[in-house]
């Protein structure tokens, strides 16, 4: 199963559109998954008319449209795997320890807000965090980026972070 991971698009506020690489991936993937703040409900049309599957949470940039459409929290079962999708997760310190208290039942957590990619594992290894940076707005990262991964047998594989050409 394929999953195309996105957050913080901030549509129209940070870009007109999304990158054209980034719709190319969503007719090739089982699942996509906004981890929020899409700001824009036509970026939720658009993902809900076009994907196979669409997971998406509201966040904290999101307006009442939007969270009335939208869960804060989402859970799915994948190809064997909990996932579940959040926007915030708090500071970075001390993330893998409070989410995996937050969280116990997870295998995978996507999550957004910062729009920096974050990929790590909970010290006991069972919960994997992931957070897909931001396709349309950089802040201070070098590059706009999405995470592609395979979900197979309860398990997360080839989990890939995109970075995008810049914008003209």
């Amino acid at each position: 199963m394929r999953l195309l991971l996105m957050s913080d698009t901030h549509l129209p506020k940070r870009a007109k559109r999304l990158p054209g690489e980034l719709l190319e991936e969503i007719p090739r993937a089982d699942v996509v998954v906004h981890a929020g703040d899409w700001v824009d409900t036509a970026t939720l049309d658009l993902l809900e008319s076009q994907a196979r599957q669409l997971i998406g949470v509201y966040g904290n940039n999101d307006g009442p449209e939007l969270r009335a459409r939208l869960p804060e929290v989402a859970y799915v079962q994948l190809a064997g795997l909990s996932l579940g999708v959040v926007h915030e997760t708090g500071a970075a310190q001390g993330r893998e320890r409070r989410c995996a208290a937050r969280f116990p039942d997870l295998d995978v957590l996507v999550f957004g807000h910062s729009h920096i990619p974050w990929d790590t594992t909970t010290e006991d290894g069972r919960l994997r965090l992931l957070n897909p940076g931001s396709p349309t707005d950089r802040r201070r990262q070098p590059y706009c980026t999405y995470i592609t991964a395979e979900a197979a047998a309860g398990r997360l594989r080839g989990v890939e972070l995109h970075r995008l050409p810049p914008r003209r």
